[in-house]
């Protein structure tokens, strides 16, 4: 068994407000836990308006499903918002 820790940092230039930027973060962050049963938050830089940065944590049996998980929710966050993803650090334990 295997933990998987993914943070996406976004970039969202049309957030003004924080207002604004939390209705954007928990909406993603709802729709990832919806669809992949993964635990997610807001980790980093919530004063900050234009960017995102959302950590995502699951439990995996293996790397190649890992891996699949990363893909699939990268693929599901560039559909899912406007925000541009900026970075992807992602760590295996």
């Amino acid at each position: 068994m295997k933990i998987l820790a993914v943070t996406f940092r976004l970039y969202a230039p049309w957030v003004h407000s924080l207002k604004e930027k939390r209705m954007i973060v928990q909406s993603l962050i709802t729709k990832l836990q919806n669809r992949f049963h993964v635990s997610a938050a807001e980790i980093d830089e919530q004063d900050v308006h234009q960017f995102i940065v959302i950590g995502i944590a699951a439990i995996v049996p293996h790397n190649a499903m890992a891996d699949r998980l990363v893909t699939e929710i990268s693929q599901f966050v560039e559909e899912s918002s406007e925000a541009e993803i900026i970075e992807t650090f992602r760590e295996i334990r």
